[in-house]
């Protein structure tokens, strides 16, 4: 079950509840036992890591023409050799 942020609107006070996708909307607070109390929006803890993600598996990759040093300027180390 998914666990929601919710605040108070009467003392102010934030707390979590786990609650089902069917139940219906908290109408009071556990603090302080009225009400209206708002659903929060939370952040969450989502984070691409590993391989098979933009970065490392479709990000800069040789053989592209997306270097400045194009023309006349000397090649960064990034790019392939033009021998």
């Amino acid at each position: 079950m998914p666990v929601y942020e919710f605040r108070c609107q009467s003392c102010g006070a934030e707390f979590e509840l786990q609650r089902k996708f069917s139940d219906g909307p908290v109408e009071e607070c556990p603090k302080c036992a009225s009400g209206p109390v708002e659903k929060l929006i939370s952040r969450s803890s989502f984070a691409l890591k590993g391989s098979g993600w933009y970065q490392s598996d479709y990000g800069n990759k040789s053989g592209g023409s997306s270097c400045a040093a194009s023309g006349s300027k000397p090649a960064c180390s990034g790019c392939p050799s033009a021998d």
